[in-house]
C-alpha cells in the first residue's frame, strides 16, 4: 500500500515520508478499511512535533487517527456482514502505530462506524476525534435540552461540532469568537447567538442568559477562567479540552460559591461506552443534516507535509483532509 510515515519526530517536511509499505492483516475483532480520506488533527501534528517532550510511541508511525472508506477485510470474530460497508474511522493511531495516512488501516471493529448513505466520505473523515470530544463535552453530565450552553471557540473543529450537537439536543447555544470580525463568520445553523471576546463578553452573555449558563465547552481555560466564573449559574459544568497555559489559574472562590464542576476531557482515554454513544449520535446527527463540517483544503497524500504545515500555521478556515490514491 501507499502510505505516509515518520521514523523520528521533527518538522513535517524533514521527517514525513511517502512510499510503499505492506498492508496489515486484521487480527481478532479487527477490520481493515480501504481509505478514501484521512482527517488531520492538531493532535497528530503535536505527536510528530514531540509536544510536551512526548517520545516516539513506536519506531515507525503512520499518522492521523480519523478517516473514511470501505471495510475490505474482516478479522476473526468481527461481523462478516460488514464487509464492503462504508465507515468512518476514529482513534486509528491512538495507542497503535498505523493511522489513516495510508491506503488502508486496521482498527478494532468498534472504531469503524457505519457511515450513512447521505453523508459524504469527506464529512465522515472529519467526525472522529473532534466529534467524540465535542459529544463528551456536551453530554457527559446528562441531557442538555432546555439548557443554555456557552461554546468557546465556536469556529474550531471541536467547538463547531459541540455547538451543533447541543442545538440538535435542544439546548440554546451561545458561541464565542476571538474578534468582532469573526462573529460574522459563524453560521446561524451552528449557534443561536455569537459573542465576541473583544466586546464585553460577560455582559453580552449575561444579557442572553440572565440566570447564568448551565454548561461551558472550554478550549482555553487559562484565558477564559475569569469570564467563565462571571457567567455560570449555580451548579454549572465547565467541560475543558484545552488550555493555552498548562497550569491555569482559577478564580477559586467565585467558582466554589457557584458550585462549578470542572470536567477535564482527554479524548483518547474516554470510556469505550462513551465513545460508542458519541459515534452513534454523530452518525445520526450527520444523517439528519443536523451537523456539518467545513473542509478548508484537501491535499493528496504526496503533499501531507504541506497539509501539516497549514494546520501548524493556524490559518485554515476549516478542516484539513488528505486524499488517498
Amino acid at each position: 500500500m501507499i502510505a505516509a510515515w515518520y521514523d523520528r519526530q521533527g518538522p513535517a517536511a524533514a521527517v514525513l515520508q511517502v512510499g510503499e509499505l505492506p498492508a496489515a492483516e486484521p487480527g481478532p475483532g479487527e477490520v481493515r478499511v480501504r481509505l478514501t480520506y484521512s482527517g488531520a488533527n492538531p493532535g497528530d501534528i503535536k505527536k510528530r512535533q514531540a509536544w510536551l517532550a512526548s517520545p516516539m510511541a513506536f519506531p515507525r508511525i503512520i499518522p492521523h487517527s480519523d478517516g473514511a472508506g470501505i471495510i475490505e477485510a474482516i478479522g476473526p470474530g468481527a461481523d462478516p456482514a460488514r464487509l464492503g460497508g462504508r465507515v468512518w474511522v476514529y482513534g486509528a493511531q491512538s495507542y497503535r502505530p498505523s493511522g489513516t495516512a495510508a491506503q488502508t488501516t486496521v482498527v478494532p471493529e468498534a472504531l469503524a462506524v457505519g457511515l450513512p448513505d447521505s453523508v459524504s466520505d469527506q464529512t465522515g473523515a472529519c467526525l472522529g476525534i473532534p466529534g467524540i470530544t465535542a459529544h463528551r463535552a456536551v453530554f457527559a453530565d446528562g441531557p442538555v435540552s432546555g439548557q443554555a450552553i456557552v461554546v468557546h471557540g465556536v469556529r474550531g473543529s471541536v467547538g463547531s461540532l459541540a455547538a451543533q450537537l447541543a442545538r440538535w439536543a435542544g439546548a440554546t447555544v451561545i458561541g464565542t469568537v476571538r474578534t468582532d470580525a469573526e462573529a460574522r463568520q459563524v453560521s446561524a445553523a451552528t449557534a443561536d447567538h455569537v459573542v465576541s471576546l473583544q466586546s464585553d463578553p460577560a455582559i453580552a452573555i449575561r444579557r442572553l442568559a440572565p440566570d447564568g449558563v448551565d454548561r461551558i465547552v472550554e478550549v482555553a481555560l487559562s484565558a477564559n477562567a475569569d469570564l467563565d466564573a462571571e457567567v455560570v449559574r449555580n451548579g454549572a459544568v465547565l467541560s475543558v479540552y484545552a488550555s493555552p497555559n498548562d497550569r491555569p489559574e482559577l478564580p477559586f472562590w467565585p467558582m466554589l460559591f457557584a458550585n462549578v464542576t470542572i470536567r477535564l476531557l482527554g479524548s483518547d482515554d474516554f470510556p469505550q461506552e462513551s465513545k460508542d454513544a458519541a459515534a452513534s449520535d454523530l452518525s445520526q446527527a450527520a444523517a439528519e443534516s443536523a451537523i456539518s463540517v467545513t473542509v478548508a483544503k484537501t491535499f493528496p497524500l504526496a503533499q501531507i507535509a504541506t497539509a501539516h504545515e497549514l494546520i501548524e500555521a493556524g490559518t485554515a478556515a476549516g478542516r484539513v483532509l488528505v486524499s488517498l490514491p
